[in-house]
């Protein structure tokens, strides 16, 4: 299955944009305060990173879902992701109780019922400035009510399916 890719058509000053995936058409939510070139963006700045960014991992809430993909990994209730930038694991999974500041991904609502781990930042990196570049950029589920994310690509359930269905060898999220 590789070769397939997610195009999200952002818009650079609010949440709304329209994706597209093997044929169909389908609305998606980004950053509550629109997209912004990957050069610029800035931890905490709930903007969405322009580029193309390759599908690397995934996760799913055994106890609500099934896996979808072969990638995906089921989440563990102490699973969170670091976002406390020049912290040694900035930018990845840890454990609930980690010492730096992180989000927890078993969540009461339903938005991380799946997640797509896109490849964007995972080394970690801080801008000149010294702020993070951004973390925890992910496809994730459009929970209910919401207008926007913090940054991620919200799809609704039945979107976020086909594509993460698909795997991740080669399929990528094209952000423009």
């Amino acid at each position: 299955m590789a070769g397939k890719t997610l195009f999200v058509k952002a818009r650079a000053d609010g949440p709304s944009a329209i994706a597209s995936f093997e044929g169909r058409t389908f609305a998606c939510l980004i950053g509550e305060n629109g997209a912004i070139a990957a050069a610029d963006k800035r931890e905490g700045d709930s903007k969405t990173p322009l580029g193309v960014w390759p599908l690397v991992a995934g996760f799913y809430r055994p106890d609500r879902v099934d896996a979808l993909g072969v990638c995906q990994q089921p989440l563990e209730a102490d699973m969170g992701w670091c976002d406390a930038a020049g912290d040694p694991l900035y930018n990845a999974a840890c454990e609930a109780g980690y010492e730096a500041s992180h989000e927890m991904l078993w969540r009461a609502d339903a938005a991380y019922d799946y997640i797509g781990v896109m490849d964007y930042n995972l080394e970690g990196e801080l801008a000149e400035d010294g702020v993070g570049r951004g973390s925890a950029i992910f496809l994730h589920v459009w929970r209910e009510g919401a207008a926007h994310t913090e940054g991620c690509v919200a799809l609704r359930n039945e979107d976020l399916e086909a594509v993460l269905a698909a795997g991740c060898d080669g399929v990528e999220i094209v952000l423009a």
